[in-house]
């Protein structure tokens, strides 16, 4: 059974916390790093606990690079060594044009998604890499199908955000490859989440996804984790600089 430690950005809810709960069924211990819902995160690795699972929270906004240094080292102090990461944290920001964007909230946006992702890869890299005196391990990022179809209209920059995002996994994996260190990408479609239940509940959008999608249904959270956890386990170990696409059929 694997072992070791994966640290889950953003892992308190939906995807996150699904991936959280299937590493720690695959018998990793599990840091569950959350932004401001602490209750949630919680309640994460209590599931994660009453199944016989590790688990541990950590409070760490990611595009604060003092917080996530803390965060990889309070992680490997409360749980041992790093076997991976799992950078799930992002956000969509709101739906608006872009002759309607402000450079602020562009800056917050692309700090959060993009080099929150590429600092925390940077922690997993210090503490994974053979170069480093570490014994390799596996990196995965969350982006979107955004990236390649530009996603919903009003959400153009974040599908700019999932697209170097993509780029960035697969500079990243030719860098550390000869290291011992994997890093692929899922690219998910949409999720019944907590973050999309309001507009799925409005008939009219969720049937407009639905007719979309070639298998007719919104993917669930734990869908995604199945790919990611894949991507993480041993049986993944010829596999690097890839986007694992989980759509439906998009």
């Amino acid at each position: 059974m694997p072992s070791g430690l994966i640290i889950v950005t953003g892992g308190s809810r939906g995807i996150g916390a699904a991936i959280c709960r299937r590493l720690a069924a695959d018998g990793y211990a599990v840091a569950v790093n959350y932004a401001t819902d602490a209750k949630a995160a919680e309640t994460t690795v209590a599931e994660i606990e009453k199944s016989g699972g590790r688990a541990r929270a950590f409070q760490a906004d990611v595009a604060d690079p003092a917080a996530l240094r803390r965060l990889f080292q309070q992680a490997t102090q409360a749980l041992g060594p790093l076997a991976g990461l799992v950078n799930n944290a992002g956000v969509s920001g709101r739906f608006a044009r872009a002759d309607e964007r402000e450079a602020e909230e562009l800056t917050r946006l692309f700090a959060l998604n993009v080099i929150g992702t590429i600092l925390a890869c940077k922690e997993a890299v210090l503490r994974l890499s053979t170069r480093h005196g570490g014994s390799g391990g596996a990196i995965v990022n969350l982006s979107s199908i955004a990236a390649r179809l530009g996603g919903l209209p009003g959400l153009a920059p974040y599908a700019a955000t999932k697209g170097a995002v993509e780029s960035f996994t697969k500079g990243l994996a030719t860098e550390v490859g000869p290291e011992g260190i994997r890093v692929n990408a899922v690219a998910p479609g949409f999720i019944e989440t907590d973050m999309t239940r309001d507009q799925l509940a409005e008939a009219s959008f969720r049937n407009r996804i639905e007719t979309m999608t070639p298998l007719r249904r919104v993917g669930a959270p734990e869908e995604i984790a199945e790919a990611a956890a894949w991507l993480i386990s041993p049986a993944a170990r010829f596999v690097t600089g890839s986007v694992l696409t989980v759509s439906g059929g998009r």
